[in-house]
């Protein structure tokens, strides 16, 4: 389980739809409780994806663009697991849009997902905001249902 505030849920929406056609993503921080991992906060980020990128990847990813993916800058992970750290935070999850999809990972999603990590998508269509989903990795590297839990 995932534990965030409305305002968490907010942001996100929020993000998702000023990049609107495109994907956004940002990157979620918090910490491991006993049942559930704990937002403290969510950092909408950029869409680096580009046909450079692309050519890291295995495949012909090179024609996709950033309406069916997304990259966080590597040095923009390394400075938030950082700033993470000194505030004894963790980078616990990833969060993305699918502009016109579903809030299903897609085969590149799990393909691309670490282990430990929280996936929160959410759905944007024609432009505004709606369902949202999480999830996680199992031990066979299959994306399982992550229940959401809205606090205060």
């Amino acid at each position: 389980m995932i534990q965030l505030s409305q305002e968490h849920l907010q942001t996100i929406c929020t993000h998702a739809e000023s990049t609107y056609p495109e994907e956004c993503c940002g990157i979620i921080l918090g910490y491991l409780a006993s049942e559930s991992k704990i937002v403290v906060e969510v950092m909408p980020t950029e869409n680096v994806w580009h046909t450079e990128a692309a050519a890291e990847f295995p495949g012909d990813r090179t024609t996709e663009s950033k309406r069916r993916q997304y990259a966080i800058a590597p040095e923009i992970m390394l400075k938030t697991q950082r700033e993470a750290r000194n505030r004894s935070l963790n980078i616990i999850g990833i969060f993305h849009s699918h502009p016109d999809h579903p809030a299903i990972p897609s085969e590149c999603d799990r393909l691309y997902a670490w282990q430990g990590y929280s996936y929160i998508i959410v759905s944007v269509q024609n432009g505004k905001a709606g369902e949202l989903q999480s999830w996680s990795l199992d031990d066979h590297h299959q994306f399982q249902a992550e229940a959401i839990e809205n606090i205060i």
